[in-house]
Protein backbone atom coordinates (compact mmCIF):
# COMPACT_ATOMS: atom_id res chain seq x y z
CA UNK A 1 0.00 0.00 0.00
CA UNK A 2 1.24 3.37 -0.96
CA UNK A 3 -0.13 6.25 1.41
CA UNK A 4 -0.63 9.62 -0.62
CA UNK A 5 -1.43 12.53 2.10
CA UNK A 6 -3.33 15.48 0.61
CA UNK A 7 -4.63 18.37 2.85
CA UNK A 8 -8.07 18.80 1.33
CA UNK A 9 -10.18 16.46 -0.75
CA UNK A 10 -10.73 19.02 -3.00
CA UNK A 11 -7.27 19.60 -4.40
CA UNK A 12 -7.34 15.22 -5.33
CA UNK A 13 -10.99 14.26 -5.24
CA UNK A 14 -11.38 10.37 -4.13
CA UNK A 15 -13.56 9.70 -6.84
CA UNK A 16 -11.21 11.30 -9.30
CA UNK A 17 -8.00 9.92 -8.04
CA UNK A 18 -9.59 6.07 -7.76
CA UNK A 19 -10.83 6.12 -11.14
CA UNK A 20 -7.30 7.32 -12.92
CA UNK A 21 -5.26 5.62 -10.89
CA UNK A 22 -4.37 1.55 -11.11
CA UNK A 23 -1.91 0.94 -8.14
CA UNK A 24 -2.80 0.31 -4.72
CA UNK A 25 -2.42 3.44 -3.29
CA UNK A 26 -4.89 5.02 -0.22
CA UNK A 27 -5.46 8.99 0.33
CA UNK A 28 -5.46 10.23 3.39
CA UNK A 29 -6.62 13.52 3.89
CA UNK A 30 -4.34 15.53 6.60
CA UNK A 31 -5.37 16.66 9.98
CA UNK A 32 -3.05 15.67 12.83
CA UNK A 33 -3.16 15.03 16.55
CA UNK A 34 -0.26 14.28 18.45
CA UNK A 35 -1.64 12.20 22.03
CA UNK A 36 1.83 11.28 24.32
CA UNK A 37 3.02 11.68 27.19
CA UNK A 38 5.08 14.63 28.76
CA UNK A 39 6.44 15.85 31.91
CA UNK A 40 5.09 18.43 33.80
CA UNK A 41 6.98 21.46 35.74
CA UNK A 42 3.86 22.59 37.37
CA UNK A 43 2.35 19.97 40.06
CA UNK A 44 -1.21 21.21 39.34
CA UNK A 45 -1.00 19.88 36.02
CA UNK A 46 -0.11 16.22 36.86
CA UNK A 47 -2.30 12.96 35.95
CA UNK A 48 -3.65 15.71 33.43
CA UNK A 49 -4.86 15.37 30.05
CA UNK A 50 -3.77 18.89 28.46
CA UNK A 51 -4.58 20.14 25.06
CA UNK A 52 -1.46 22.29 23.96
CA UNK A 53 -1.59 26.31 23.30
CA UNK A 54 1.54 26.88 22.10
CA UNK A 55 4.94 24.86 21.44
CA UNK A 56 8.50 26.05 21.91
CA UNK A 57 12.04 24.04 20.51
CA UNK A 58 13.55 24.06 23.78
CA UNK A 59 17.07 22.52 22.34
CA UNK A 60 17.37 25.51 19.63
CA UNK A 61 20.20 27.58 21.38
CA UNK A 62 21.80 29.53 18.97
CA UNK A 63 22.71 32.56 20.93
CA UNK A 64 24.00 35.19 20.39
CA UNK A 65 22.69 34.96 16.92
CA UNK A 66 19.02 33.87 18.29
CA UNK A 67 17.00 34.28 21.35
CA UNK A 68 16.65 31.07 23.10
CA UNK A 69 14.22 28.81 21.34
CA UNK A 70 14.22 30.57 18.18
CA UNK A 71 15.84 29.29 14.84
CA UNK A 72 18.28 31.66 13.38
CA UNK A 73 17.94 33.49 9.72
CA UNK A 74 14.75 31.51 9.76
CA UNK A 75 12.01 34.23 9.38
CA UNK A 76 8.13 34.17 10.36
CA UNK A 77 5.99 32.27 12.52
CA UNK A 78 8.08 29.16 11.92
CA UNK A 79 11.27 30.45 13.70
CA UNK A 80 9.98 29.87 17.23
CA UNK A 81 7.37 29.56 19.50
CA UNK A 82 4.08 28.19 17.13
CA UNK A 83 0.64 29.11 18.37
CA UNK A 84 -1.96 25.73 18.18
CA UNK A 85 -4.73 27.16 19.86
CA UNK A 86 -6.57 29.23 22.40
CA UNK A 87 -5.48 27.08 25.63
CA UNK A 88 -2.74 28.53 27.54
CA UNK A 89 -0.81 25.25 28.38
CA UNK A 90 2.48 25.65 26.79
CA UNK A 91 5.26 22.83 25.78
CA UNK A 92 8.87 22.80 25.07
CA UNK A 93 10.41 19.96 22.94
CA UNK A 94 14.10 18.87 23.45
CA UNK A 95 15.54 15.73 23.00
CA UNK A 96 16.42 14.84 25.86
CA UNK A 97 14.48 13.32 29.01
CA UNK A 98 14.06 16.02 31.72
CA UNK A 99 15.09 15.35 35.14
CA UNK A 100 15.47 19.07 35.92
CA UNK A 101 13.82 22.67 35.27
CA UNK A 102 15.50 23.97 31.94
CA UNK A 103 15.91 27.28 30.98
CA UNK A 104 12.74 27.50 28.59
CA UNK A 105 10.72 26.92 31.16
CA UNK A 106 6.75 26.15 29.94
CA UNK A 107 3.81 24.23 31.74
CA UNK A 108 5.00 20.54 30.20
CA UNK A 109 8.22 19.23 28.24
CA UNK A 110 8.20 16.34 25.44
CA UNK A 111 10.46 15.12 22.75
CA UNK A 112 8.21 15.58 19.78
CA UNK A 113 5.41 17.77 19.42
CA UNK A 114 7.68 21.11 17.93
CA UNK A 115 8.98 18.93 15.30
CA UNK A 116 5.28 18.03 14.43
CA UNK A 117 3.90 21.34 14.51
CA UNK A 118 6.25 23.08 12.90
CA UNK A 119 6.02 20.60 10.09
CA UNK A 120 2.44 21.10 10.01
CA UNK A 121 2.15 24.42 9.80
CA UNK A 122 4.91 24.62 7.09
CA UNK A 123 2.68 22.67 4.80
CA UNK A 124 -0.73 24.12 6.19
CA UNK A 125 -2.15 21.13 8.05
CA UNK A 126 -4.15 21.62 11.05
CA UNK A 127 -1.92 20.27 14.32
CA UNK A 128 -4.07 19.35 17.64
CA UNK A 129 -1.65 18.53 20.38
CA UNK A 130 -2.76 16.83 23.59
CA UNK A 131 -0.24 15.73 26.59
CA UNK A 132 -1.29 13.61 29.50
CA UNK A 133 1.30 14.96 32.17
CA UNK A 134 2.38 11.21 33.40
CA UNK A 135 5.28 12.56 36.03
CA UNK A 136 7.22 16.14 37.14
CA UNK A 137 10.42 17.05 35.29
CA UNK A 138 12.58 16.35 38.10
CA UNK A 139 15.13 13.57 39.27
CA UNK A 140 12.56 11.32 39.13
CA UNK A 141 11.16 11.58 36.04
CA UNK A 142 11.74 8.36 34.55
CA UNK A 143 10.87 6.31 37.00
CA UNK A 144 7.49 8.33 37.63
CA UNK A 145 7.48 8.28 33.44
CA UNK A 146 7.61 4.33 33.87
CA UNK A 147 5.03 3.98 36.13
CA UNK A 148 2.43 6.27 34.58
CA UNK A 149 3.23 5.89 30.72
CA UNK A 150 0.03 4.09 30.29
CA UNK A 151 -2.30 6.46 32.17
CA UNK A 152 -3.94 8.95 30.03
CA UNK A 153 -5.21 6.20 27.18
CA UNK A 154 -8.67 6.46 28.66
CA UNK A 155 -8.38 9.93 29.29
CA UNK A 156 -7.25 10.66 25.58
CA UNK A 157 -9.92 8.10 24.34
CA UNK A 158 -12.80 10.21 26.06
CA UNK A 159 -11.39 13.41 24.68
CA UNK A 160 -11.40 12.15 21.63
CA UNK A 161 -15.37 11.46 21.75
CA UNK A 162 -16.53 15.44 22.84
Amino acid sequence: MIYILVALESELPRKFFYKNTTRNYEIIYTSFINYGTAGTLKPELAGQLLEVGTVYQRDMDARPQAPLGSTPFENGELNASIVLSDSNITLSTGDNFVMSTPELVTDLVDMEAYALAKSCKRFKAKFTCVKYASDFADENAADHWAENVSNGADKFIEWLKQ
